[in-house]
């Protein structure tokens, strides 16, 4: 084997050459301090965390019916779905009565109140109503009287997402002769078929 020794200067020309070669190459490479790769001098920046855009459910022009202490009423509004997906309500709770979420249906050719199975679903994008003579928020033995001008705070659960709470101001309501009385799974009385569809 043939050893050949170079000056120094010429060393420093054939490591500089070899080394502007690799960065050119991007063959060097070795772990930064905080765990980033990094290739020659740069540092690769990681990945950008993911948005994830703000999804709501609200309530607009929430009611209740007044109504005496231990007899049902119910609460009223229209859903907003501001989300990109479909929203499913599977639950109701106040603290002023236990509750429900209830549909009016025709049931062997009569009109009854019964609990709504499978909750309610608002579509992407839109909006659900609830109303006399259609899907409600049963206050099914409200402990206290609620009077005209009371404000009831209700709490919905969701089959997705953080629970949405809201106020609603309890307001006298005739309707057509609408009653709760018979309560859940119950045949409404002729006075309430159907019930009516107006707000106070």
């Amino acid at each position: 084997m043939r050893l050949t020794f170079l000056s120094g200067s010429r060393r420093r020309t054939v490591a500089s050459i070899l080394l502007a070669g690799a960065l050119a190459a991007g063959t060097l490479t070795g772990c930064g301090g905080d765990g980033t790769t990094t290739t020659g001098s740069a540092t690769a920046p990681g990945p950008a965390p993911s948005a994830t855009a703000a999804a709501t459910l609200t309530i607009k022009d929430p009611w209740v019916k007044a109504g005496k202490a231990g007899e049902m009423t119910a609460a009223f509004g229209t859903l907003v779905n501001g989300t990109g997906a479909d929203v499913t309500v599977t639950g109701v709770a106040s603290p002023v009565s236990p509750m429900e979420l209830h549909e009016m249906a025709v049931q062997d050719g009569k009109m009854v109140m019964r609990e709504k199975e499978g909750g309610l679903v608002i579509a992407e994008g839109g909006t659900h109503e609830l109303a006399p003579g259609g899907d409600h928020l049963m206050l099914m033995k409200p402990a206290a009287e609620i009077k005209a001008g009371d404000e009831v705070t209700f709490t919905l659960t969701l089959a997705a997402g953080a629970p949405v709470t809201f106020t609603a101001i309890a307001k006298p309501f005739a309707g057509a002769g609408e009653s709760y009385a018979p309560g859940h799974g119950s045949e409404m009385p002729a006075s309430g078929m159907p019930m009516g569809s107006g707000k106070p």
